[in-house]
């Protein structure tokens, strides 16, 4: 019996059904019960566990974590709200403003940033026009998952791709590859929530109470962190073309940095970080070294006979096991097969679009949504089905997944 197997295929239930009997399971909580299954079951040890995680993608995670927290606890992300969607006139106009200013955001400050930092906002912009909250919280789910497609930085997997993949100066390959996409993409998915959701479409009164600062203190070291994070990219873009090399995780942890230094809610800023999330990576990482160590997706994907560096089996590949398995974990497996293969550039960015996109699929196709989902619940009485995600989001993938090997093989 392949034991590592039966515990993935055992996690990814519990995820599902996330619930046994009268337990409530948190997605965190599966994973790192898989983790500590395998771990005492012998099929990994201690440390090669403690090798498969990737601290890189962990110290940037809690990194930009820490600058999402300071940016919402200071009242700046309200403001900055209001001024987007403040004005707005009509239903389209705040779909639109939704979808493109999460969207862009989330590739700088990652999706998983923006599911947290997001939800509320769309929770509060759902009250404040007397819209249903499905279609805001539908419409930040796809637009974090599409938007953070275009850069090495959007979500954890292509920041494994980024790392894993030895790219000198992934931001241009990205932005070169797949921003133009992406933003189609960002329109695909605005005719979509229009035509399911068109009873929601109406004239709507803009709102002009004004937003203010909570902590100007934090709210100028927040802005401060946004600033740093945002010259330390165009730093790397522009250094790499010199051959020096500025590392992904240095960008999140400096942003953090003043914030923890400087600010005297440090403790507070630390306390309330998405530790549960840190460890789902953690345990993740664990499990699925496990798993990779029994080579069996190694040897069924070298028996599948086909090419597996071309695009559209990436394509299909990464959409498919990423409902399995989740797009990161998908990543860390399908990965070094690519890379062992000679995988060139296009098929790592192929990668990085399929399994982005598998999110807008279902519920489990990426943490996001989980997180959208979990928040909605606890905070605002809102939630999504896997049916009223699904029914949205198997079109939105097909037609999304069109656009991008359109672009990825004839631009």
């Amino acid at each position: 019996m392949n034991i590592p197997l039966v515990v993935l295929g055992s996690v990814f239930l519990l995820i599902a059904v996330r619930q046994v009997g009268r337990l409530r399971l948190a997605i965190w909580q599966s994973m790192t019960l898989g983790a500590i299954a395998v771990l005492v079951t012998g099929q990994i040890t201690p440390s090669k566990a403690l090798d498969a995680v990737n601290l890189d993608v962990m110290a940037f995670l809690f990194g930009m974590f820490v600058v999402g927290r300071a940016l919402e606890e200071s009242g700046y992300l309200a403001v900055v709200g209001h001024h987007i969607f403040g004005r707005v006139r009509s239903t389209a106009m705040l779909l639109l403003a939704l979808l493109f200013a999460a969207g862009f955001a989330s590739a700088v400050l990652m999706n998983d940033t923006l599911a947290i930092i997001g939800t509320p906002l769309a929770i509060l912009l759902a009250r404040r026009y007397n819209l249903s909250p499905k279609l805001l919280l539908l419409a930040l789910a796809f637009s974090i998952t599409i938007g953070s497609v275009m850069s090495p930085i959007g979500n954890p997997q292509n920041l494994l791709i980024a790392l894993g993949g030895d790219m000198r100066n992934p931001f241009l390959p990205f932005l070169r590859g797949l921003a133009l996409p992406t933003i189609l993409n960002l329109l695909i998915a605005f005719l979509f929530l229009r035509l399911y959701y068109r009873g929601e479409f109406k004239p709507l009164v803009p709102d002009n109470t004004p937003a203010v600062i909570t902590d100007r203190s934090l709210a100028r070291l927040a802005r401060l962190a946004l600033l740093i994070i945002a010259v330390l990219i165009l730093a790397k873009i522009c250094l790499a073309l010199l051959s020096v090399e500025v590392r992904l995780t240095y960008i999140a942890i400096s942003g953090a940095v003043p914030l923890l230094l400087l600010s005297r809610r440090r403790l507070e800023l630390l306390r309330t970080v998405d530790g549960y999330t840190l460890v789902f990576f953690a345990a993740m990482f664990v499990l699925m070294g496990s798993v990779w160590g029994t080579g069996f997706f190694q040897a069924r994907v070298d028996g599948l006979n086909v090419d597996i560096t071309s695009t559209p089996v990436i394509l299909a590949v990464s959409i498919l096991l990423s409902q399995l398995m989740s797009n990161v974990p998908m990543v860390a497996l399908y990965l070094p097969s690519l890379l062992h293969a000679g995988a060139p550039q296009e098929a790592l960015l192929a990668v990085a679009a399929g399994s982005t996109i598998a999110g807008n699929l279902t519920i489990l196709g990426a943490a996001s949504n989980v997180i959208i989902i979990q928040y909605a619940e606890r905070h605002g009485g809102q939630t999504l089905t896997f049916w009223e995600f699904f029914r949205i989001g198997a079109p939105l993938v097909a037609a999304n997944t069109l656009v991008y090997w359109l672009f990825l093989k004839f631009v």
